[in-house]
């Protein structure tokens, strides 16, 4: 059988961009080279795309010094990249691209719309499941005509914060205090902030704002942190559960990624029935943003009502030796090679048309 080539692209113009590396790393050493080549292009935080030549470059990273361009031409015709170094360009063939991006311009359905007017079949959630996951108001929009429950929220747009004292007034009527505030659109927990008090809720607005436009204040629900990972295209299917002990007040970027303190467990112990719920629950919100391919539903598991609660869906979720979706799908015993070879199998039978 002949190889096809897989492009993988990791790092990107996001927060994320550091953690995307990592993913990428984790990713590239489970694919089957008895079945692909791989190319690696990686994205730096200014934009540019640059061919990379191993795993060892992106973790010491030395590819950002590489010197060769190496673009997606949208050419529906001739799917491939062009390869240009010194005025001159080459053209290498692409079968279907993995891409490893976390969070703006990578996750939120940019990269995914560059895909499709390409026709080079892809790993991941299309355009709008991208984008409208990618956006928590949105989500919230969507997840509230299913009848599951979510924290209350008030939306806010960044314009609005020239008028302070009216926004916080309209946030107070709304909510009790505590409350989260969060940039609508980004990644990982940046911006994310808790306030317990007028003071606090203006500080956490100004640094949202440094973030997105809108954001989103949200009441603080008490309980365990609970997530879900789906897979699959029309049959979706979701995993166990796993639950999440942050070393924080709350599971901040710090917390996920620098605290070797915070804890993941796999199938915790939950009240009769909460695992299945939470699992019909994640493929629910996976079909009614349109996933595809897979994704990490969180989910709170209230303290005094036993009630879930939805959080929010990340449609490229981490693929760190930490990260929660791969370990879930290995306690279902799918390894990281065959559930990296399943993911890639998703990009040949999506309907591209």
């Amino acid at each position: 059988m002949d190889k096809k080539t897989i492009v993988v692209l990791f790092g990107g113009q996001s927060s994320e961009h550091e953690v995307s590396c990592v993913s990428a790393v984790t990713v590239i050493n489970h694919i089957d080279l008895d079945h692909y080549d791989i190319v690696l292009v990686g994205i730096t935080k200014e934009g540019k795309w640059l061919l990379t030549g191993s795993v060892e470059d992106i973790t010491s990273g030395v590819w950002r010094d590489g010197k060769k361009t190496a673009i997606l031409s949208p050419d529906r015709s001739k799917p491939s990249l062009l390869i240009m170094e010194d005025n001159k360009v080459e053209y290498q063939k692409v079968d279907v691209v993995f891409p490893v991006l976390h969070g703006l311009f990578g996750e939120d359905g940019t990269v995914q719309g560059l895909l499709e007017l390409a026709g080079v079949p892809y790993v991941g959630c299309g355009v709008l499941a991208s984008s409208v996951s990618m956006d928590k108001l949105y989500t919230k929009i969507i997840v509230d005509s299913l009848g599951i429950r979510q924290a209350a929220y008030e939306p806010v747009y960044a314009k609005e914060l020239e008028e302070m004292n009216k926004v916080v007034e309209r946030i107070e009527n709304r909510i009790s205090y505590p409350v989260f505030i969060k940039p609508s659109n980004a990644g990982s927990s940046k911006g994310i902030t808790k306030a317990h008090n007028r003071d606090d809720l203006i500080v956490g607005l100004k640094e949202a704002a440094e973030h997105d436009r809108k954001i989103l204040v949200e009441e603080t629900i008490v309980g365990r942190e609970i997530e879900c990972a789906v897979l699959g295209g029309m049959e979706a299917k979701a995993s166990g559960v796993g639950e999440i002990l942050a070393a924080a007040e709350f599971y901040d970027y710090d917390a996920k990624y620098n605290n070797a303190d915070s804890k993941t467990i796999i199938s915790p112990e939950l009240p009769e029935g909460k695992a299945q719920e939470i699992s019909d629950a994640a493929v629910k919100i996976f079909r009614a943003v349109d996933g595809y391919s897979l994704s990490r539903v969180d989910f709170f598991l209230e303290k005094d009502t036993n009630e879930i609660v939805f959080n929010e869906i990340n449609t490229l979720p981490g693929f760190t030796a930490i990260s929660m979706y791969p370990m879930l799908w290995e306690a279902k015993g799918i390894a990281k090679p065959q559930l990296v070879e399943k993911l890639i199998q998703t990009a040949f039978t999506r309907n591209m048309k």
